[in-house]
């Protein structure tokens, strides 16, 4: 550094000079490779379609017999192949020149917040984000903040709990990772902690330079799930994030909008908020799944000749319902400091049409959708059978967003619709008349989706 800062400015300039000069010569290249290819291809592809249309007219004049059977097996595959390769390269190179002009370009940074509750597919979603290599992704990093301002002594009230969300979250958005260390238990030495929640479904935390040689003897409570990386520091994440085009996080742990408006007109910041709900009777159904424990009133109650369910676990449920459906009206009346940066999304539409869905998310964010992200839901959206596990990404998400329908006792599902009843209107989830209603798949649960819903 101290070198480069001696340096006259007159030599530094053409360095810069020099370092576009290569960047645009490789970028030409590439251009003109493209421009190559594209008249060979050409080429083949014409001398394929003649021999397509006249076979007989070259076996006559080589006076030669050939069947139809052999021009397709010879001559016509060869070519086929070829003209397949060469579109293959021809896709190759276009993708390296894009990531060339890119390089040059990169445009502004952007930063986007995933708002959602448990069990609404946000781990999944936030999947599209994590598998864009521009972005550095945080999985659910305010986790450690709930678990050391909940057990503080005396509790600490909704609204103070969510300013202090709200200020780790600016932090975290701004690349400053170290505000983590004040929550993280045990406290990290030297800036390492093996014990940042669910490292492994960040990539940005599991890459080089990131991911530093293991260490034996120290225990991993979280770690990486492809490769063998020593305990997190929080230096080289927080330099990996500052180099990083954009920036994401999602979390289940905010849900009063309205805290986050500071944020909003933060200048540092170019927010964007995408709020994932779903049908609360099946968000209620794999909670009930997913923490059995918690929910066993409620599992007791829905047998048959089971105490009654308690007052205070549906009035737990109507002020969840409550306080989405609060936020997303918020959202949507538009307020001058909202506009343009905040989306609904239900989490329904993302599984019929994922893909389709994730190019919404991605144009409102600003952010491009890159082939690793589409290849990324191709091949965990249409998997012959659920991934193993309640916290699974891997889902036939075309034939499993309802069929909790199948398993939810009617006498559930009235619960939730009477608790939630607003909530469920507000976001188009229509409520069930009767059992035979609940569990018939030709009966839909689900109105259109709104144009209104991003503003």
């Amino acid at each position: 550094m101290e070198i480069r800062r001696a340096l006259p400015q007159d030599i530094r300039e053409l360095l810069h000079c020099l370092k576009m000069r290569s960047k645009y010569a490789v970028l030409l290249v590439f251009v003109i490779s493209l421009v190559i290819i594209e008249k060979e291809n050409n080429f083949i592809s014409r001398v394929s379609d003649k021999l397509k249309q006249s076979p007989q007219a070259l076996a006559e004049a080589n006076s030669t017999e050939v069947s139809p059977a052999a021009a397709k097996n010879g001559s016509l595959a060869s070519l086929q192949e070829l003209d397949a390769a060469f579109s293959q390269l021809r896709s190759q190179l276009y993708n390296i020149t894009l990531q060339l002009a890119g390089d040059g370009d990169p445009g502004p940074r952007r930063h986007v917040l995933l708002m959602a509750t448990t069990r609404t597919g946000s781990s999944f979603v936030g999947e599209f984000f994590n598998q864009q290599g521009s972005i550095f992704y945080l999985f659910e990093p305010l986790w450690h903040v709930e678990k050391t301002v909940t057990f503080l002594p005396g509790g600490a009230s909704a609204v103070g709990s969510a300013l202090v969300y709200r200020d780790v979250l600016k932090q975290l958005l701004l690349c400053d990772l170290y505000i983590l260390e004040n929550f993280i238990s045990p406290v990290p030495e030297d800036h390492l902690t093996p014990f940042l929640f669910r490292r492994g479904s960040s990539h940005s935390l599991c890459e080089e330079p990131v991911c530093t040689p293991s260490t034996k003897k120290v225990f991993e409570k979280y770690y990486c799930k492809n490769r063998r990386c020593g305990p997190l520091n929080i230096t080289l994440a927080a330099e990996a994030c500052r180099r990083k085009q954009h920036v994401a996080l999602k979390t289940v742990r905010i849900r009063q909008l309205e805290f986050l408006q500071p944020l909003v007109e933060d200048p540092r910041l170019d927010l964007r908020i995408i709020q994932l709900v779903r049908d609360p009777r099946a968000v209620l159904a794999s909670r009930m799944v997913a923490f059995s424990g918690k929910y066993e009133t409620w599992k007791k109650w829905a047998s048959e000749g089971e105490a009654p369910l308690r007052e205070e676990e549906v009035q737990r449920l109507r002020g969840n319902c409550e306080s989405i459906r609060v936020s997303a009206e918020l959202g949507l009346r538009r307020p001058g400091w909202l506009r343009g940066r905040y989306m609904l999304v239900r989490y329904e539409d993302v599984a019929r049409a994922p893909l389709q869905k994730a190019r919404e998310m991605f144009r409102f964010a600003g952010l491009p959708l890159t082939p690793q992200v589409e290849e990324w839901i191709g091949k965990n959206t249409q998997a012959p059978h659920d991934g193993n596990g309640v916290y699974s990404t891997c889902k036939n998400s075309s034939e499993q967003f309802d069929k909790w329908r199948f398993s939810m006792p009617f006498k559930l599902a009235q619960v939730v619709q009477d608790a939630c009843a607003p909530a469920m209107q507000l976001f188009g989830y229509k409520l069930a008349s009767s059992p035979v209603a609940l569990a018939n798949r030709s009966f839909s649960l689900l109105e259109e989706a709104q144009p209104a819903w991003v503003t």
